[in-house]
């Protein structure tokens, strides 16, 4: 299985940055996909990007421009890069793992509190 640990999040002014790190480790040799999701207090889990093993990105329309993600892949490693943070990114930011392409299995982390705050 997939094991995905995130780190970085924590409490910032708006208009600040963070850098979101995520770790997958288990019984893998490649990933297909990863990817960061995050859910706000009251409401559903949404889609942040995915990146998928050819690099290709797919940004929600309300980061793009102000959030960049990137993997290694020699280090299983997945980063979420926020610039210019605003309240209405607030939430629980969790790391997702894509293994197979046939029938792929999905896993996440437990996920990373990001607090935009005055």
């Amino acid at each position: 299985q997939v094991h995905l640990v995130e780190s970085g999040g924590g409490v910032v002014q708006p208009g600040g940055s963070l850098r979101l790190s995520c770790a997958a480790s288990g019984s893998f040799s490649y990933l297909n996909g990863m990817g960061w999701y995050r859910q706000a207090p009251g409401k559903q889990r949404e889609l942040v990007v995915t990146i998928s093993d050819d690099d290709t990105t797919n940004y929600a329309a309300s980061v793009r421009g102000r959030f960049t993600i990137s993997r290694d892949n020699a280090k299983n490693m997945v980063y979420l890069q926020m610039n210019n943070l605003n309240p209405e990114d607030t939430a629980v930011y969790y790391c997702n793992a894509k293994l197979g392409l046939f029938r792929p299995q999905y896993f996440w982390g437990p996920g990373t509190q990001v607090t935009v705050s005055s």
